[in-house]
């Protein structure tokens, strides 16, 4: 399947599992999971993407991206895993 057979370009969020998941999900979770493997990060950011990240749970589990793909940072998993 191809990303546009998903979502199309017009289509900005999708029903999936009785969960609305808008276009940008994935894409945000890996951005904060950046922002919390930096240490260079500040305890304002880090709290901002670990807000964001319990935000986006349940649409990426919706999708099944934490059953096709394991996360590899201790600290990201266990924070995923008590929320």
């Amino acid at each position: 399947m191809r990303a546009e057979e998903l979502l199309p370009d017009d289509v900005n969020q999708g029903d999936f599992n009785g969960v609305t998941v808008r276009k940008g999900s994935v894409g945000a979770f890996l951005s904060n999971a950046r922002v919390l493997a930096d240490p260079a990060s500040s305890p304002e950011a880090r709290a901002t993407a670990e807000r964001d990240i319990v935000d986006l749970l349940p649409a990426l589990r919706a999708l099944g991206l934490f059953d096709a793909f394991a996360i590899r940072d201790d600290a990201l998993r266990s924070f995923v895993e008590s929320h």
